[in-house]
């Protein structure tokens, strides 16, 4: 039993204790026992914090069944060794070397030290931005429904939105609010912050410290927190642009609006891909450009140690530098001054083969099983399903059995991610002494 096999078959296992509470007659709005496929796709859904249903949370599920999505997207968020180690540290136990060692794969740290202070101090960010979204909503929230529908509708959401999960107790999601500000600002924040990492929210709040008690050896950002910061940006702009000018015309979404309300829901449209899967307009009237762009923007996902998935930025970020050096005709890969070791370049390119074959293969299963579908709307629902995103073009909920079971697997691929996989199937590689001789070969 490898580290990767324990953290695969751990998010295994709460997939399957969800699939069974959600069974349960309590779980379901008329109070009859659940159908298995959709109580499995929600379960799976949930903990790989995706987003994407073959039914309405909001009307399809009591109170219970709401509850316990939110509690499987909150451990999916935070991740089955997270959650464990929380779970140890509360009761006071100490854990070995062997947890120590999966909870630096787990969240991919450079080193093992001061395991049980980063638990606690992912635990406490957690809270912190999930209990000031809450209060932020029920701003808008409480006149529209009262005190206790209000304040149950904030918590879900905000859940939601910090995990990056996106389902909705709204039928239409947040089509409904996207002319408010303050939901969309408060959504598309945590929806950020959530996906962009704990590193990268610990090193702002150590510069932030610094700079206020005014120290003369301030925060030194590391290269992770430049990629992370520098590349959202980057994809936030370029998406903003994007949807402005592609769905400027299209009266079925921002063509029927005044600039102010096109510039939220364009600012939504190019956040929300970012794996959160709530979304502002209707997905299925976009135009083709609209969707191959918000596919593109699913398949780079968030970044690394964040609640989103994706090949993530740092990937991306990795993989166009290379293609840069190349052009440069430079023999080594540059990033911010920094060198990038030759096992990060494998790992990146490991991770785009592994992730391209995965949607490749996914999309070719539906389409054998599905043939009515149209081949964007498939394609726009493995992506959505492999980066745990959980947008979709509306055709979740028809889809047969068997491209259910398809996109169940794919969820179940993005969230541990390819390459641990693998490794939990393969077991861990055996170093070799042998060195063969090199040899030129033509490419590209």
């Amino acid at each position: 039993m490898t580290v990767t096999r324990t953290i695969c078959l751990g998010f295994l296992a709460v997939i399957t204790v969800g699939t069974i509470l959600l069974m349960m007659p309590f779980a379901t709005s008329d109070g009859t026992w659940n159908n298995l496929i959709v109580a499995l796709f929600t379960s799976t859904s949930a903990v790989c914090v995706t987003g994407l249903s073959v039914v309405d949370p909001g009307t399809y599920f009591s109170f219970w069944g709401q509850l316990f999505i939110a509690l499987l997207a909150q451990i999916g968020g935070l991740g089955y060794m997270t959650t464990t180690t929380f779970l140890i540290l509360l009761i006071g136990r100490k854990f070995d070397l062997r947890q120590k060692v999966a909870i630096q794969q787990a969240l991919d740290r450079p080193g093992m030290s001061g395991s049980s202070q980063v638990i606690r101090s992912i635990i406490a960010t957690t809270l912190i931005f999930e209990i000031t979204g809450v209060l932020l909503l029920l701003i808008a929230f409480v006149p529209d429904y009262g005190w206790e529908k209000g304040l149950w509708l904030a918590i879900f959401h905000s859940v939601n939105a910090w995990n990056n999960a996106g389902f909705s107790l709204f039928k239409d999601s947040f089509i409904g609010y996207q002319s408010s500000f303050l939901v969309v600002f408060t959504i598309t924040v945590l929806i950020i912050l959530g996906g962009i990492g704990y590193q990268v929210i610990l090193e702002a709040y150590l510069w932030l410290r610094d700079r206020l008690l005014k120290k003369t050896q301030a925060q030194v950002f590391s290269l992770d927190f430049k990629v992370a910061t520098s590349t959202t940006i980057i994809l936030l702009i370029i998406g903003i642009i994007a949807f402005l000018c592609i769905e400027f015309r299209n009266p079925e979404t921002f063509g029927s609006l005044n600039f102010r309300d096109q510039l939220l829901l364009a600012w939504f449209q190019s956040v929300t891909p970012r794996t959160a899967g709530f979304n502002t307009i209707d997905i299925g009237k976009m135009t083709t450009a609209g969707l191959f762009i918000t596919i593109a923007l699913m398949f780079i996902g968030a970044s690394p140690g964040g609640t989103g998935g994706g090949i993530k930025t740092t990937t991306l970020r990795v993989l166009t530098s290379c293609t840069k050096s190349i052009l440069q005709g430079k023999e080594e890969v540059l990033l911010y001054e920094r060198k990038i070791a030759i096992n990060l370049i494998l790992k990146a390119v490991g991770v785009l083969v592994g992730s391209v074959a995965t949607v490749i293969i996914s999309t070719i299963l539906i389409a054998l099983t599905d043939p009515k579908l149209d081949f964007i709307q498939i394609l726009f629902e493995v992506v959505s399903a492999f980066a745990t995103v959980g947008l979709s073009t509306g055709i979740t909920g028809s889809v047969s059995t068997t491209a259910k079971l398809i996109l169940i697997a794919t969820m179940y691929i993005g969230r541990v991610g390819v390459l641990l996989l693998m490794s939990a199937i393969l077991g861990d590689p055996r170093p070799s002494r042998v060195h063969y001789p090199e040899e030129n070969l033509l490419v590209g």
